[in-house]
């Protein structure tokens, strides 16, 4: 009797929490479906307090704080009036969806073809917000032992990365500035620009040159080569490189693949409808120097 009454206690207890997980579940997947259902509104018309609490369901106070949080990420902005409209990050994250397929797309055939011919592994990098992100990695399968920290979808060091200095240096001034001005400068090696004035002298050896380099700057042991490319506008959009570990390839060899590196960069430039007579204005102060030009 008694271990029966324990086994009921113990079914309707489980019972009981699993009937609130899912209770809790659904609760949440309501939720979200409110608050995104609370964006699509905000693009249709301003949103006053009294309207977005109506939309989600709950007291004011409650969607005072989701929308505080909704504005923090940018997808939704507090206009001077109290009301709330459709914020830039949304439009930021569909023409990064957007730009980031075409990129991929075009420039696949592209890093696989220069993966093979160096046998190194290949990145694109791009810039996302206020990051510079991966989104897309060919590794080395000739050094399939030996793995590169770096994932497709993660961030890379905007002032101790090859692709980071590279994108960096060819922003407009202001975003330069604006981009730098979050930055806490960490000196990760005794190769890193941790500072203000020594990564500006870099950049500008970046825009003369054309190219960039990662001397183990982040992690010690990572040797990289990285070329710009850019848009119908003319305007660099994105990153390439060739990276190894030093033990595989010194600095020196990744150096002597710069030809093929920056021949790859123009094909994605053009493929992305770049040519020398599309370029805008100059924003970085530096006069493009001709492809055939960049190496010694």
């Amino acid at each position: 009797m008694v271990a029966h009454s324990i086994n009921y206690i113990a079914h309707t207890a489980t019972d009981a929490m699993v009937l609130r997980r899912a209770r809790g579940d659904t609760a949440l997947a309501q939720s979200i479906r409110r608050a995104i259902d609370l964006i699509r509104r905000s693009a249709e018309h301003p949103l006053s307090l009294t309207e977005a609490a109506e939309v989600l369901g709950v007291h004011k106070s409650t969607a005072l704080r989701i929308l505080q949080t909704l504005e923090s990420a940018r997808f939704v902005r507090r206009t001077g009036a109290g009301t709330y409209v459709l914020g830039s990050g949304v439009i930021e994250l569909s023409e990064l969806a957007l730009g980031s397929m075409d990129l991929r797309q075009f420039a696949a055939a592209h890093l696989r073809a220069l993966q093979r011919e160096t046998s190194h592994t290949v990145h694109l990098a791009q810039l996302t917000g206020d990051e510079i992100i991966y989104i897309d990695k060919v590794d080395s399968p000739a050094f399939d032992a030996v793995k590169l920290p770096s994932r497709v979808g993660r961030a890379v060091s905007i002032y101790a990365s090859a692709v980071g200095k590279t994108i960096l240096a060819y922003l407009p001034p202001e975003e330069r500035g604006r981009l730098l001005s979050h930055v806490v400068f960490e000196r990760f090696t005794s190769t890193t620009f941790a500072d203000h004035d020594s990564l500006e002298a870099e950049l500008a050896r970046i825009r003369k040159n054309g190219w960039a380099t990662d001397d183990g700057e982040h992690d010690a042991y990572v040797m990289c080569v990285a070329a710009p490319i850019r848009d119908s506008r003319g305007l660099v959009v994105a990153a390439a490189s060739i990276t190894a570990i030093e033990v595989i390839a010194s600095l020196d060899k990744l150096k002597s693949s710069l030809p093929l590196l920056l021949e790859t960069a123009d094909r994605i430039s053009y493929e992305l409808g770049y040519t020398p007579s599309s370029a805008s204005p100059d924003h970085s102060d530096h006069d493009e120097t001709p492809a055939n030009d960049r190496v010694d």
